[in-house]
C-alpha cells in the first residue's frame, strides 16, 4: 500500500463553531478514531487534497505535534455546492488487526470478447477488502484475458492471499456484452432484470 506524511493540529475546541473557524483558515476539521481514544485534529487543505482527489487509497503517517500515527482514511463529508471537504475521518490502524479497506479495481490482459465486437462493461471500481494492513495490496488486479462475450469475473473467482473481499460473492466486476445499436442495449438490459 502507498504511503503519504500529513501533519496536523489539536484542535482545543469541538463544535460547529470551531469546524467553521477551522475551515475559514483553509484546514479541515478531522477525527482520528479506532484505538479507544479519539483525536480532534486539523489538516491543511492543500495537503488533503493529494488523498482525496485520486483513486489511490494510502496509508498515511499523521504527524500531531511530538506524536506520529498510521491510519487510513475512512470517510469524507463534502459540501454539497462546492465540493469541498468539509470533515474526514480517520481510522488509527496497527500491524495485528485487519481493517476494512475499499481499493481500486485494475484490469490487467486483453479480452477476446471486445477483439470480436463485444463491449467491456466494469461495473465495479471498487471492492471492499479485509485483511491486515501489511497484506493488503495497493490495488485489485483482475485478469481478463480469458473473457468472451457473455463471460464475466464475479467477486468469487478472485483470490489473494490474506485479503478477504467483502462485496457479494456473485456481483460482476466485469464483464463483456455483445455492442449493438441503442435501443437494443436499452431492451437487452431490461430483459437481462427481468432474469
Amino acid at each position: 500500500m502507498k504511503k503519504v506524511s500529513l501533519s496536523g493540529s489539536l484542535r482545543e475546541n469541538v463544535g460547529k463553531k470551531d469546524a467553521k473557524s477551522c475551515r475559514a483558515e483553509g484546514l479541515i476539521p478531522c477525527v482520528i478514531y479506532g484505538t479507544g481514544e479519539q483525536y480532534h485534529i486539523s489538516v491543511n487543505e492543500k495537503e488533503f487534497d493529494k488523498i482525496i482527489f485520486t483513486p489511490d487509497v494510502y496509508l498515511i503517517d499523521i504527524t500531531v505535534g511530538d506524536k506520529t500515527c498510521q491510519v487510513i482514511l475512512q470517510d469524507v463529508q463534502y459540501h454539497p455546492v462546492s465540493d469541498k471537504p468539509l470533515h474526514a475521518d480517520f481510522l488509527q490502524v496497527t500491524e495485528d488487526k485487519p481493517v476494512k479497506v475499499s481499493l481500486p479495481v485494475i484490469l490487467e490482459g486483453t479480452a477476446p470478447g471486445v477483439m470480436r465486437g463485444g463491449k467491456l462493461k466494469l461495473k465495479l471500481r471498487k471492492l471492499i477488502t479485509k485483511g491486515l494492513i501489511s497484506n493488503l495490496p495497493e490495488v485489485v488486479k483482475v485478469d481478463i484475458n480469458e473473457l468472451e462475450i457473455g463471460s464475466s469475473v464475479k467477486v468469487k473467482d478472485l483470490e489473494v492471499e490474506n485479503v478477504k473481499f467483502l462485496n457479494p460473492a456473485n456481483s460482476v466486476i466485469v464483464g463483456v456484452k455483445m455492442a449493438r445499436g441503442a435501443t437494443a442495449t436499452a431492451e437487452g438490459e431490461e430483459a437481462e432484470g427481468e432474469e
